[in-house]
């Protein structure tokens, strides 16, 4: 799951080196850097990727803090 968020990340940046560069760890906002629309993108990728509908009422953008805890909402869902 982890690294199927890094690919989507790295499509949405068209930065293939985030693919290497990226862990479990590290911060989606402070170190991938989207902006609102790519933010928008990421969102829907993820959706489409794992067949999950996210409930942008309830979303909180704490689950962005990383990889993983971005992940471990996921799997919540």
């Amino acid at each position: 799951m982890e690294q199927k968020i890094i690919n989507i990340l790295s499509e949405i940046k068209e930065d293939e080196t985030l693919k290497n560069s990226l862990s479990s760890d590290s911060k989606i906002i402070d170190k991938v850097g989207l902006d609102s629309l790519q933010m928008i993108n990421f969102i829907l990728m993820v959706e489409e990727a794992f067949n999950i509908e996210i409930d942008y009422e309830e979303f909180d953008f704490d689950y962005l803090e990383s990889i993983n805890s971005f992940c471990n909402f996921l799997k919540a869902i």
